[in-house]
């Protein structure tokens, strides 16, 4: 009796993600949105599909620069710096975009949030030793 309710006590807490996890996922659907905008550039109806994926992409940046500004934000001085200076690329970027509609304009915004995705994903105890091994 204890042992099954153990079990469902630990698959509750498993199915339940982090915020990386989440920030992680919601990057990489972005970053799947934008790419499938690429590659399906001659579509008719890329305009309409475009301007969702920018905007989705641009409401999740605007949502973590907020958190980046945040007083309470636990992020090292340095690297909240780092963030929001490429965040400010996101937005120029996604404006470019919106305004001069081009498939390669594209490119720089999936891999930013496929990297910055990736690195939310790894362990944070595997990413320090990883960067200090390096």
């Amino acid at each position: 009796m204890f042992a099954s309710a153990r079990r469902a006590y630990e698959s509750g807490t498993k199915a339940a993600p982090s915020g990386r996890e989440l920030e992680a996922a919601a990057l990489y659907k972005a970053a799947r949105q934008l790419e499938q905008c690429r590659q399906d550039w001659d579509t008719p109806d890329r305009d309409r599909r475009l301007d969702e994926a920018l905007r989705y992409n641009q409401r999740l940046w605007t949502f973590f620069q907020g958190e980046w500004m945040a007083e309470d934000c636990h992020l090292p001085a340095a690297l909240r710096s780092n963030l929001l200076r490429l965040s400010a690329f996101v937005d120029r970027r996604t404006f470019e975009v919106m305004s001069k509609p081009t498939s390669e304009g594209l490119r720089a915004l999936i891999e930013i949030n496929r990297q910055i995705a990736a690195g939310l994903s790894t362990p944070v105890g595997l990413s320090e030793t990883t960067a200090r091994a390096a």
